[in-house]
Parts: structure tokens; C-alpha cells; sequence
């Protein structure tokens, strides 16, 4: 037994594990602990699987299986979590499941459930996971939930759905993986979970870092039989074409006389002998895709049906969204033995895919031809451990399991040591693209046993803390390894010897704390009895303390901060109560954010708020970490007014408030991090962080902005102002998707009888709307004007003030008009897209941009015709052969110019009343 939870299955030498609140499978030999896990793994599944390196795990079943249509050999997983989650079962279609048992976990105590098995470094494993759902039990919680490899997260399970299924393609960077469902309400369900080693180079050979997940794969012509093992040695399931993809002109070509031909083909034979076929053109539509600009993997799968047909009689093209991906395709070109071939495309899209195969324009005697096809989309992989801290670790808990079996402590130590969930007594940090161990903290842990000699491996360590334990023996030579080892912890082990090795004890950066100590280890007994002995005192201290710290106004000296570089002037109203209708707005604990960013370790960037520091939720998320300083323009005021709204505020394109820390005079705002940072420095930022954005990533980034900004000003109830709409405002996540950051300077629209309301201006140099400036007369219009701003830095790259360029180009809004007016856009265009865009997308982008900053507020759009206009030039520039080819049938050999009075339709030319549901200009209280 291991653990309070640990439950043995015997086979042969084989032990099945399991712990309390991350569930996983771990494979030891009893004989040797240190076995290589992957000897076991397969020594294992060749006992109980028909199939060498498949898994196969059905939850909750009563016993192993096998499928009679398959002959695939299903193990269970109900010895696996003794007392941990719930089984349930529910009827199901056969033609969707065989599988009708589902284990739910509602652990109180921990997000994440995982599957922890042994893979083959380097190896490709196809991965594919089922969810079941039918009444859901009383405890559970319905919400979404991740399912991941390792730590990527290749989908999100949609709860509602009764049967969900999730596939994906990695490449084992490692010599295990955990299989996981992380949630943040603690819920979470899985009925199958399939493991198939999968040798087809094409998938991830020119990127083994990244994961792939399965949008669709498609079995044209096929109207019978759903094909997978045995037939597919890969597992991989070709489902009956129902939907019958292709164009609505496509006819079927099927052949059973095929096996020579294509003796060399990746995929089954079964699934080839069936084709769509057409005179001139084949086109694939895939829509409601993931929004965002994401990268995918198309492979198309051609075999020649008709023995007639010889080389250069089937010629075509392939085009991906209008562009020509593949020029003058031929089948049997260049291929003496075979008819087969396979061709991987890798595209990026914003939310669909066409797919078009066309016939060349000679004179080709057979139209396209395609049999299958698979999509996917590409996921970069999430920083994981370094290997060499991983096996260091595990062999850290093997040798103290052994001498403390029953330990508390390993419970939790299971899977990745630092990341989604860093494991009890470690810390950990980022370093050149991988996790690293830096602290291990064992103190006051009644640890007994030899003092482990393993801690040497972890060579980037720099603090060990083994204080008050039963550690015997000495200290060993092998930390001599631990480069930047600054702090040793050993006092209160009465057995070991505490002389140090001479070549640590030289170490002039070296801390040492060690010797006997009549002093008990602080236990958590202790603890209790002197809380419950000062209980009185600590809630009158803390009444008092709440006193004078949130009420009491009077300026007052602070003790030093802690947070370094900062000074503490003024203090927090911590008596704020925050109406949080956010339920995922959490208030964080001072120590917690320490923790999460270690200590503020790493800085990346700094605002009008303060320094903004990168750091790590126990649950795996990246942060960032907003620490107001004391130099800071915006006040508790904006803090508060932060909070106050973005715990109201959920949109996809709004960054959102992941929490707040207002605890001994610091305010703390806690951000998802965004990976791809600002659109600033995107454009024009500093040179390590500028990147060349094409031309539909800028649509696609203005788009997103827009709608978040539309969401605002449409917000139920009393629409909300921005105030600092800017582009180092608009933060770009993995996906390059948009989103409006930083609302200390928002506020709801005023409205007559507001009594004190504060307008005075706010806003950035270069994006600030005149007339408001002039006036102070806020609206929506004023975030509309300072969005146009926005437009004409994305179309040009510049930025929106600058006094080292001449006088005339300070401005960047009087330097563009000339040029839009003139129609000389194109010698305002930023370089980096010159030549890259559709006429029509840009004009209609440009026309918006002047629209939005006219001087006059009447006369500018509603966000709302912003939004929709940027969505036809999206469509258009994604769109744009198809769409210039509708143009040029009706003669458009025009299409390129333009009346320099074309309005955008829908805006106004004269000015206009406010819509409904928007909000209206208020004049601002004159002083007396």
C-alpha cells in the first residue's frame, strides 16, 4: 500500500497506484523501484492488451474487456481510484459509443484529475479522450473543463454536450506524460481515454514541440462503413461520410481493385478505394472554426481510382481561403510504383477553412480527385519541468516512500513538479524554455531516513530546508554540484552528522544554518492549540487592525514595503466592499502573489499603474501581476473603479480580472498573461519585441478591439467609457486574438443628475479627442475617436505622436488625412504590408479610420458600424479571390478606384442621433 488512498493490482511484478486528488496511473516494479518505467509499461500492457503499446481504459468498467468488433482489449480503471471520484452509467447510441460508464471527480481539494503513463521519448502518440454525460450528480458542478496533455491544453469539454470526444497528435518530449482534467470548479468527467503510438511522419515532423488537435477527418465518397483497427494500424477512426463533404456538383469514384496501387499509402486502403471527383472544381467548407488567428495542418490524401488515367491528364490546383497553395498537382507525377500520395498544408485563419482543388487551365482531360482528408489545429506545447529535475525528483520520493511509506506529503507529489501545480515544499522558475527547480523545502516534516544524496541532481537548486526532521547520516558530497547553492537548512536533525563537505564549506555565498535545537518541530497540533488558546486576542487585534487600516483617513507613516523597489505613500481602503458578480474575480492574499510570481522575480514590463511582474497560479495559468507603485498616476481611486468594473465585465475581447490583492497598503491586479503582448509593440515597440504582423493578423486584431469596445458601450443598464483606448491598451494572447486591456481611467457614461461626478480629462497625448479635451463633454464618441487612432497605426505602423519626425508628421492623425482624402493611401502604408492586402479590405479599414476621427463627435459612427464594417473586410480579405472574381463578372476592371465621398455604409453624412441603447453626450458640470 501506498498512501492513504494507494490501492495494489498484481501482475506478475506490476504495481497499479493511485492517489487522492490527481489520479494517476504509475507502473513499479516491486522487485526495484528504479526499473525503468517504460520497461514496465510494456511488460504490463502485453499481458492485458491484444494490441503492443495500445492503452485502453474504459472508467469505471467492472472488469477488462474485449471489443468484439475491434478486438480491441479495454482495461478498467475501477482499482485504480479506490474512494476517488464517482461512477455512473448512461445509455448511449451504438453508433456514437459502445462505452457507456463515466467516472466523475468532485474532489474538494484539488483542480486537476490525471492519467499519468509511461511513454517513448521521441515517439508519436495519437491520444483520444470520450465524455459521457447524463443527469448530472447532485455535488457536481456543470462547467467547462480542460483536458491536457502534459500541460497543454488541447480542449475545452463543453458540459453540455452528452457525448464529447476530443483527439490530438504529440510527439513525447519526455519518458512519461500525464493525461489531466483540469477545472476550475473542481468538477470534471471522463468515460474513455485511448493511447496509440502513431509512426506517420507527416503530422509533427517539422514541429515535434508542438500538439495537434483533431478538428475533423473525412472519409470522401465512403457511405457505408466507418473504418479504425484493425484496418487502421494507427487506430485512427474514418467515420462514414454523412454530411457528404464537397462541392454540391462532386460525383463518387469508388474502386475495390486497388491493393497494388497503393501499397506505399499511410492511411487504410479500405478508406481510399472511395473519392469525390469533379469536371473543374472540388471545394471543402469548414466554418465555426476557433476564432483568433490560428494555425492549422490540412492533409490531403490522393489515390487514383482510374486505371485509364495517365501522367498529366489530372492536373488541378489547391487553394487554402483563395490562396494557391499547391500549383499544377499531379497525382502520378514522378511515382513509378504507386498512384498515392499525401500533401500536409499548414494555413492560418480566423474561424474557416476553404478548401478548393481546381482544375488546371490547359487542357487536362480529368478534373480534381481527392480521397480523405484530416484537419487540425496546431497548439504550441506549455513549458514543462526539465527532464533532469523530474528524475531527480521522482527518485527524491522513491527513496523517502521508502523509509515513510505513509507519509502525507506524497500525496500531492505526483506529475509535472512545478507545473500546473507545484508540488508541496518546492519552488520553481522559468529557464531557457523549460521549468527548474530552485528551493526545496522539507522542513518540519518528520521525515526519517538516510540524508538523501539525489537533492545533487537538481543542479540549478538554491535553497535546501530540511529543519526539524529525523534525517540521519551526512551531508553528502554531491551537493557539491548545486552551482548556485546560497542557502543549507539543517538544524534539528539529532542524527546527522553536521559537518559540512570543505568544498560547500569554502563557499563564501553559502548560508548554513545547522546544530542541535532543544526547540520542538512547529506541528500543526501546535498550531491549533495556540489559535485556539489566541483566538479572542487575533479577532480583537484583527477588528482593531481593520480599524485603522481601512477607515481611519489621516495620513499616517508605513513600514517598508515589500515589494521590491516600491514605497508605500497612502494606503488602501480595505473597507471597500467590491459587489463582485464575477464569481472567477478572486481576492488574493499578499503571501499567495509571492508565491505566484516567486518572489517578483520577473519584471516585464511597466505603466501608469506600476511594475508589472510575470508569474504562476498553483493550477498552472500564466499571470500578470500589476503592482501598483508609488510614482503611479493612477490612484486608489482608479484601483478601486479597476475592480469595481471588471468584476461586472466578461467579453472575449476584454482582458479579464483574474483578482485583486488590497492587503498591507499594496494593490495588486492579477491578469492572464498575454503571451504576444501589446499591439505597440507589435507595430513600433522596442526591437526585441517588434514582430512584422501581416495584414490579416491587424484586421483580425482591429476587429477584436473593436467588439470589445462595443461591449462596453452596449453594456446593459449604463454603457461604459473607456478613456485610454490606445494600442499599448490592446494586448495580444497565443492566438493573436485581441483584447482591450486597462480600465482604470473608465467610467459609466455620466447622466444627468450625477451629483460630484468627476470629468475632468483623461486620456493619452496623440489619441485624446479634441472636442473633448475642449469641451469636456464625455461620450462613447471619445473612445471612438481615439480608436481611429488605433486604425491608422495599424495601417501604417506609426506612431500616433512623434516630434522627431518634421512638423508635418507629428500628428499622426493630420499627417494621414492628405493622403486618404487624395487616395494616395498606398504611400501611407506601413512597408511591412505592401503589396499584402486587398484593395477593398484596406480602403474600407482607412474610410472607417477617418470616419472616427473627425473633429466633430456627431459626426463619427457608433462602434457598432465600426464592428460590422471591419467584419466585411475581414470576409473580403480572407475571401478575396472568390470576391474578386464575383467583381470582375460584372466587368470590374475598375474595382480599384474610388469617389473620394464614399461614405461607409450605414455612417452617417450629417450628424446623427444616438442609437438606442447607447450612450448620449453630457455636458459635464460647469465649475461656479
Amino acid at each position: 500500500m501506498f498512501g492513504m488512498f494507494g490501492i495494489t493490482l498484481e501482475f506478475d511484478s506490476i504495481e497499479w497506484i493511485t492517489w487522492r486528488g490527481n489520479s494517476y496511473i504509475r507502473l513499479v516494479d516491486r522487485m526495484n523501484m528504479r526499473l525503468a518505467a517504460i520497461v514496465s509499461f510494456f511488460v504490463l500492457f502485453r499481458g492485458i492488451c491484444a494490441q503492443e503499446g495500445f492503452v485502453s481504459i474504459q472508467c469505471c468498467s467492472a472488469s477488462n474487456f474485449t471489443d468484439q468488433g475491434t478486438n480491441i482489449t479495454w482495461t478498467s480503471d475501477d482499482h485504480l481510484f479506490h474512494s476517488v471520484g464517482r461512477c455512473e452509467h448512461f445509455s448511449v447510441s451504438s453508433r456514437t459509443s459502445n462505452h457507456t460508464q463515466t467516472r466523475f471527480f468532485d474532489e474538494a481539494d484539488s483542480n486537476n484529475f490525471c492519467y499519468y503513463l509511461p511513454v517513448l521519448k521521441g515517439q508519436g502518440y495519437l491520444v483520444r479522450a470520450t465524455f459521457l454525460r447524463g443527469p448530472i450528480p447532485e455535488s457536481f458542478t456543470a462547467a467547462p473543463f480542460n483536458f491536457s496533455v502534459g500541460t497543454t491544453s488541447i480542449s475545452q469539454i463543453d458540459s453540455s454536450i452528452e457525448h464529447f470526444k476530443v483527439e490530438g497528435v504529440f510527439v513525447a518530449t519526455n519518458d512519461h506524460t500525464n493525461f489531466c482534467l483540469f477545472s476550475e470548479t473542481r468538477n470534471a468527467y471522463i468515460s474513455t481515454l485511448e493511447l496509440r503510438p502513431l509512426n506517420e511522419a507527416i503530422y509533427l515532423h517539422d514541429s515535434p514541440s508542438a500538439a495537434l488537435k483533431l478538428v475533423t477527418r473525412v472519409d470522401l465518397g465512403n457511405k457505408n462503413l466507418s473504418y479504425r483497427f484493425p484496418k487502421d494500424l494507427a487506430d485512427r477512426i474514418w467515420p462514414v461520410d454523412l454530411e457528404e463533404k464537397g462541392s454540391v456538383k462532386g460525383k463518387i469514384l469508388e474502386s475495390h481493385d486497388i491493393s497494388l496501387y497503393g501499397s506505399n499509402a499511410s492511411i487504410p486502403i479500405e478508406v481510399l478505394q472511395t473519392a469525390i471527383t469533379d469536371d473543374e472544381e472540388l471545394v471543402f467548407h469548414h466554418r465555426d472554426l476557433q476564432t483568433g488567428h490560428n494555425e492549422f495542418l490540412i492533409i490531403l490524401y490522393f489515390l487514383e481510382l482510374n486505371a485509364n488515367v495517365q501522367i498529366g491528364q489530372r492536373v488541378f490546383d489547391i487553394y487554402v481561403n483563395g490562396d494557391k497553395k499547391y500549383a499544377s498537382f499531379d497525382i502520378l507525377e514522378n511515382e513509378s510504383t504507386s498512384n498515392y500520395k499525401a500533401i500536409p498544408l499548414r494555413v492560418k485563419t480566423n474561424g474557416f477553412l476553404n478548401i478548393a482543388l481546381v482544375k488546371t487551365l490547359d487542357e487536362a482531360k480529368y478534373g480534381p480527385i481527392c480521397n480523405a482528408y484530416e484537419i487540425y489545429q496546431i497548439l504550441q506545447r506549455s513549458t514543462e519541468t526539465i527532464q533532469r529535475d523530474v528524475n531527480a525528483v521522482m527518485k527524491l520520493k522513491d527513496e523517502l516512500m521508502e523509509e515513510n511509506p505513509k507519509h502525507d506529503i506524497f500525496g500531492k507529489w505526483h506529475g509535472d513538479p512545478c507545473t500546473p501545480y507545484i508540488w508541496n515544499g518546492l519552488a520553481c522558475e522559468e529557464m531557457n524554455g523549460s521549468f527548474v527547480i530552485i528551493k526545496l523545502d522539507l522542513s518540519s516534516s518528520h521525515l526519517r531516513g538516510p540524508f538523501p544524496s539525489v537533492i545533487g541532481d537538481m543542479t540549478e537548486l538554491k535553497e535546501l530546508d530540511v529543519q526539524y526532521n529525523d534525517f540521519h547520516g551526512s551531508i553528502p558530497d554531491s551537493l557539491v554540484a548545486l552551482l548556485n547553492f546560497s542557502k543549507l537548512s539543517i538544524q534539528c536533525n539529532p542524527q546527522l552528522n553536521y559537518t559540512i563537505p570543505p568544498s560547500l564549506s569554502t563557499r563564501k555565498n553559502l548560508s548554513v544554518i545547522s546544530g542541535q535545537c532543544d526547540a520542538p518541530s512547529p506541528t500543526k497540533s501546535n498550531i491549533d492549540v495556540i489559535g485556539s488558546v489566541a483566538g479572542g486576542s487575533v479577532a480583537a487585534t484583527f477588528a482593531l487592525g481593520i480599524f485603522f487600516s481601512c477607515f481611519y483617513k489621516r495620513p499616517r507613516r508605513t513600514s517598508k514595503s515589500s515589494y521590491p523597489g516600491i514605497k508605500s505613500q497612502g494606503f488602501a481602503d480595505q473597507s471597500i466592499h467590491y459587489p463582485l458578480k464575477n464569481p472567477d474575480v478572486k481576492t488574493f492574499t499578499l503571501e499567495y502573489i509571492k508565491k505566484a510570481t516567486s518572489g517578483y522575480q520577473t519584471l516585464i514590463g511597466e505603466g501608469g499603474f506600476g511594475i508589472v511582474y510575470r508569474g504562476t497560479l498553483p493550477y498552472g495559468q500564466e499571470v500578470a501581476v500589476k503592482v501598483r507603485s508609488a510614482t503611479s498616476v493612477q490612484g486608489t481611486r482608479e484601483f478601486d473603479n479597476e475592480v469595481n468594473l471588471l468584476s461586472k465585465l466578461q467579453h472575449d475581447n476584454l482582458v479579464p480580472l483574474l483578482g485583486y490583492c488590497c492587503e498591507n497598503d499594496q494593490q495588486i491586479l492579477v491578469y492572464p498573461y498575454m503571451s504576444n503582448g501589446s499591439l505597440q509593440e507589435r507595430l513600433y515597440g522596442e526591437a526585441s519585441k517588434r514582430k512584422v504582423l501581416d495584414w490579416p493578423t491587424r484586421l483580425s486584431i482591429a476587429l477584436g478591439a473593436a467588439r470589445g469596445l462595443l461591449y462596453l458601450h452596449t453594456y446593459p443598464g449604463r454603457c461604459i467609457i473607456h478613456r485610454d483606448v490606445k494600442s499599448s491598451n490592446i494586448l495580444l494572447d497565443q492566438s493573436m486574438c485581441g483584447k482591450v486591456a486597462d480600465f482604470g481611467f473608465s467610467k459609466y457614461a455620466p447622466q444627468e443628475g450625477d451629483s460630484g461626478a468627476s470629468l475632468e480629462v483623461r486620456g493619452t497625448a496623440g489619441y485624446l479627442d479634441p472636442e473633448y479635451y475642449s469641451t469636456q463633454q464625455l461620450s462613447t464618441k471619445s473612445d471612438v475617436f481615439s480608436y481611429g487612432v488605433v486604425l491608422l497605426e495599424i495601417v501604417t505602423g506609426r506612431e500616433p505622436l512623434n516630434i522627431h519626425r518634421p512638423r508635418n508628421e507629428w500628428s499622426l492623425v493630420e499627417w494621414a488625412k492628405p493622403f486618404i482624402r487624395e487616395q494616395r493611401i498606398d504611400e501611407m502604408v506601413d512597408p511591412n504590408i505592401k503589396n499584402s492586402y486587398h484593395a477593398e479590405a484596406l480602403w474600407r479599414v482607412v474610410e472607417a479610420a477617418l470616419a472616427c476621427i473627425e473633429p466633430f463627435s456627431a459626426y463619427r459612427p457608433n462602434m457598432i458600424d465600426i464592428v460590422r464594417e471591419l467584419e466585411d473586410a475581414l470576409i473580403i480579405e480572407n475571401n478575396a479571390s472568390e470576391y474578386m472574381r464575383s467583381i470582375e463578372s460584372f466587368g470590374g476592371s475598375n474595382r480599384f478606384q474610388y469617389s473620394i465621398d464614399r461614405k461607409i455604409p450605414g455612417l452617417p453624412l450629417t450628424p446623427s442621433e444616438p442609437l438606442s441603447g447607447f450612450c448620449q453626450i453630457i455636458a459635464a458640470p460647469q465649475p461656479r
